[in-house]
């Protein structure tokens, strides 16, 4: 394809080679965007996790310039279904069915598996990332795929699809904000009475339980916590009847290359270990993704994957705790509503039409639902809706 100012390239790999110049661009778009570097991508194509035979097959879009420099670049993927997005079109996937069309493969750039917001659309300035948004509608044309979807962008991606024609699609997270807090009970302190009340008997059950809790970095984690935690992570999907996205191999290699970000919570009674969260890490935010237990303990899962976040957070000057998609119960439990967004674009007239005015029906409810979340906020004095960018 021929663009003006730009040659383009797509891989089916983000091989070592292309990691330099791939995060020489995430240092300039977001060098706290750890989900996107290229050993984070590639962790989940070498271990399999993408491609082969799981329905993501790498299509990465590259634009180099007239100087051989990498100028512009996201991940992109084509999809034979809509798992592992948390940015749900299982409906208008129906709706093409219905009408005898294809709705599979279309085009995602996201990070797989990980409902992190952030940049999407990498570049060394805005010419050239109004030009990759727009080179995205053209290979959806011209590889006939049913459409493109860009999930959680920030707001310097979203602007640059926005002009390119994508539609909007509002959404909502919940994340926890660090208001310089000296300790977990200074946290505690500015909740309202009834919550606070709450948060303290759930903690007191754990430690009835005889739990204590064992923070590990990459580094400091053996071949036996590895193994230990996929167990723990396994179960959770056996739990929901569900299939793990992840392998092991991928865990201990992303340990490997990413050590400064990762991060094992496990809880332990004596010395028998009892569940594990995975977590990761950036200078400024820690994610929470995955956690499991080999024994049903009540309020753990509260524990094990907020209230050791948000005191680790709090110990070691972290400005954001991401608890992951969905979940209003995280609004009891000190975190706040986060106003997100995905970005769409169809290649069926019709379809788009259609689309947009659900989506314009669907924002106002959004709105309405942020209103309803902050009548019931857990603060003392009520906090205002946030926008993660």
């Amino acid at each position: 394809m021929a663009l003006e100012n730009y040659r383009m390239q797509q891989l089916n790999a983000l091989k070592a080679d292309m990691h330099p110049a791939w995060d020489e661009l995430l240092k300039i778009s977001a060098p706290d965007a750890v989900f996107l570097k290229g050993s984070y991508l590639s962790t989940l194509e070498d271990t399999g996790c993408v491609g082969a035979n799981t329905g993501w097959t790498a299509h990465h879009l590259l634009l180099w310039d007239t100087q051989n420099q990498l100028a512009a670049a996201c991940p992109l993927y084509a999809k034979t279904h809509s798992y592992g997005e948390y940015v749900f079109d299982w409906a208008w996937a129906e709706a093409y069915h219905r009408h005898n069309l294809s709705y599979y493969p279309k085009y995602l750039c996201a990070l797989p598996f990980t409902p992190v917001p952030g940049p999407r659309l990498l570049a060394r300035d805005a010419a050239a990332q109004l030009e990759l948004a727009k080179t995205l509608i053209k290979i959806t044309e011209s590889n006939a795929m049913s459409s493109c979807h860009v999930l959680l962008p920030d707001n310097t991606s979203a602007k640059a699809l926005q002009l390119a024609g994508f539609m909007q699609r509002k959404g909502m997270q919940f994340h926890w904000f660090n208001q310089q807090y000296q300790s977990f009970e200074h946290f505690l302190e500015t909740l309202t009475q009834s919550k606070r009340k709450k948060i303290r008997a759930e903690r007191r059950k754990i430690q009835q339980a005889g739990l204590h809790f064992e923070w590990k970095n990459a580094c400091d984690t053996t071949e036996t916590d590895w193994r230990f935690f996929y167990q723990c992570y396994a179960s959770t999907y056996a739990a929901h009847h569900s299939t793990p996205y992840l392998n092991e191999e991928f865990f201990k290699l992303l340990a490997k290359r990413m050590p400064d970000h990762v991060l094992l919570c496990i809880a332990k009674r004596g010395s028998q270990s009892l569940a594990a969260s995975f977590f990761i890490r950036s200078d400024n935010c820690i994610f929470g993704r995955y956690w499991g237990s080999l024994e049903y303990i009540p309020c753990l899962h509260f524990e094990a994957c907020y209230y050791q976040a948000i005191q680790y957070a709090i110990e070691n000057n972290i400005s954001v705790f991401e608890g992951g998609a969905q979940g209003e119960h995280k609004i009891a439990r000190g975190l706040q509503a986060v106003e997100t967004s995905s970005w769409h674009w169809l290649r069926h007239p019709a379809f788009n039409t259609a689309i947009e005015q659900f989506l314009k029906r669907e924002a106002d409810g959004i709105e309405q639902y942020f209103d309803d979340l902050n009548e019931r906020s857990p603060f003392k004095q009520s906090k205002t809706k946030q926008e993660y960018f």
